[in-house]
């Protein structure tokens, strides 16, 4: 049982790490938007096709999990994809 909760606490903590990082990514987006650079239109456009695309791959993985047996590791490989791309979206809004 102490096994559950730490797997559970330790989805709890990336989940809150997911909404720290993606608040960077809005606050940088938003200082790239104020400046109405040229950047500031390709960026919104890319902010899109970026979340479209992460939303049918993660549904592709759910899928695949659910299919394989392992849709227990749904929950925590959701959350692992969107840190991983809001990570990116960090470093390369931080240049």
């Amino acid at each position: 049982m102490a096994a559950s909760r730490n797997t559970w606490f330790s989805l709890a903590l990336d989940t809150m790490r997911l909404g720290l990082e993606a608040q960077t990514v809005v606050n940088l987006r938003l200082m790239k938007f104020a400046t109405f650079g040229p950047g500031a239109i390709s960026e919104a456009e890319r902010m899109i096709s970026e979340k479209m695309e992460a939303a049918m791959q993660v549904q592709a993985q759910l899928l695949t999990s659910a299919l394989s047996g392992s849709a227990h590791l749904a929950p925590a490989r959701t959350v692992a994809h969107y840190r991983r791309r809001v990570r990116a979206n960090v470093r390369r809004l931080a240049k």
